[in-house]
């Protein structure tokens, strides 16, 4: 009997613990229980329930956040759907590797113009983007990091003809 009161009240005070642990809501459909410690401007730093260790998640990968201490809910952000290549304008170029934190890397990517005469300032950079954008979005990738953004300017004419070359690594929930 001794043993049943003593058990009954472990799991009494265990269930009072983590009611008071902070719910965060996946975009991939998983939650994580544990302390948020810190909201950034594109980050979260939480610690898991019985754990010491700091761990990050880019606000991209969370839908909400439910703190355990209060009950108030916090939206972070709203999924982005991609379903093909129509949608490459949904498609988030990240410039930063702690944003992709809590995404599924998925491909490499490469958007770049020809060269072309009389090129005005953003016009391959734009064109560049786009197609980069567009390989994603065919991947159904909602996010690019970033890995290389660079013009190049041939010499072979008097006009310098340019072309702008992107590539980067795309991610999913």
């Amino acid at each position: 009997m001794t043993k049943n009161v003593l058990l009954l009240f472990t799991l009494l005070i265990t269930s009072v613990i983590t009611a008071q642990d902070d719910q965060i809501f996946l975009h991939n459909g998983k939650t994580v229980e544990g302390k948020v410690i810190r909201v950034e401007e594109y980050t979260i730093d939480f610690v898991y329930s019985g754990e010491e260790a700091e761990n990050t998640f880019g606000k991209y990968a969370i839908a909400k956040i439910i703190y355990g201490s209060s009950g108030r809910e916090q939206d972070v952000t709203e999924k982005i759907e991609v379903a093909g290549e129509d949608d490459w304008e949904k498609v988030v170029i990240l410039e930063d590797k702690s944003y992709i934190a809590g995404l599924k890397k998925v491909g490499e990517v490469r958007g770049k113009t020809g060269m072309i005469n009389f090129q005005t300032g953003n016009t391959g950079d734009k064109k560049a983007e786009k197609k980069l954008k567009q390989e994603a979005a065919e991947a159904k990738c909602a996010f690019i990091l970033m890995t290389s953004d660079k013009s190049t300017t041939s010499a072979r004419n008097t006009f310098g003809s340019s072309q702008a070359i992107k590539t980067g690594v795309t991610y999913t929930y």
